[in-house]
């Protein structure tokens, strides 16, 4: 193997609340990589990430490619991808660490994965503990109950997609419903009404919704605010709120399939008896 061949890449997560979410394995990586190149909004983690790591490269600053005129979000993404595949290619073991879940709204590892292992590098990614887990614990909610459906809020508006109002509905980043330019990071009160519009063929507008952050650290609290679908347009919304929507309907018995599982059993003791 030649020596520029020689560079590996580990995606980790950081959990949503470092201190102990944060798996044993993730921080081995973080402590013993050549280079942690990390994503991590919240300074208590970065600082214990700049302290424990042998070099750390932030890619926060470059965020601000944002504020350029007719930039959008995938070129940031794009540019910080290569950040990381440029510490790769020089041969270094590289840790790429992001709050949550590594591989959960988080384009830019999935990018930089799949560039490091079409130039024949290593790459893996290891699983962290993402906003939907802390969301089921902090709200207590059992997905297995009534199923659960989750996407992203603008896929949701603008694609047809078939939404079922027995089961829970979870909306990530509200806070930008409907921004189409990739250029900006909040949306508006007018757009925010075409979601509830839209949600509104399913669920009654009188439903409560739950606008849900997890917190970052001891000191945050977890918001869990109740509010009613018709109100969403002049809620408050941060980046980190997800739209929390629970069943509005009891589930209804498909009676047709339930007789066709019961005769089965009987079907199977007249085919082993022949056999």
């Amino acid at each position: 193997m030649t020596n520029e061949k020689q560079g590996k890449l580990i995606c980790v997560g950081t959990g949503m609340r470092m201190a102990g979410q944060l798996t044993p394995i993730a921080q081995s990586y973080i402590e013993t990589s050549d280079v942690v190149i990390a994503a991590v909004p919240n300074i208590f983690a970065r600082k214990w990430l700049q302290g424990v790591a042998k070099e750390y490269i932030c890619l926060l600053g470059y965020y601000s490619d944002c504020d350029v005129e007719g930039k959008n979000r995938r070129d940031t993404y794009r540019r910080m991808a290569d950040t990381i595949l440029a510490e790769v290619r020089a041969g270094k073991t590289v840790c790429a660490a992001f709050y949550g879940h590594p591989g959960i709204f988080a384009c830019i590892s999935h990018m930089a994965i799949a560039d490091a292992r079409a130039e024949g590098y290593h790459a893996e990614m290891l699983p962290g503990i993402s906003a939907e887990d802390c969301l089921v614990a902090d709200l207590g909610i059992d997905p297995g109950r009534t199923g659960m459906q989750s996407m992203e809020t603008t896929q949701f508006m603008i694609y047809e997609r078939r939404i079922d109002p027995t089961s829970l509905l979870i909306l990530w980043q509200p806070s930008l419903a409907g921004e189409l330019s990739l250029k900006r990071f909040d949306t508006t009160a007018a757009k925010l009404q075409v979601l509830v519009d839209k949600l509104a063929r399913d669920y009654p507008l009188d439903h409560p919704v739950i606008l849900y952050e997890a917190a970052t650290h001891p000191l945050e609290q977890t918001r869990m605010d109740s509010i009613l679908l018709r109100d969403l347009p002049t809620a408050s919304l941060q980046q980190i709120t997800t739209l929390v929507i629970p069943a509005a309907y009891p589930l209804k018995m498909d009676q047709a399939i339930v007789d066709q599982l019961n005769a089965m059993p009987a079907m199977a003791v007249v085919l082993e008896q022949a056999a």
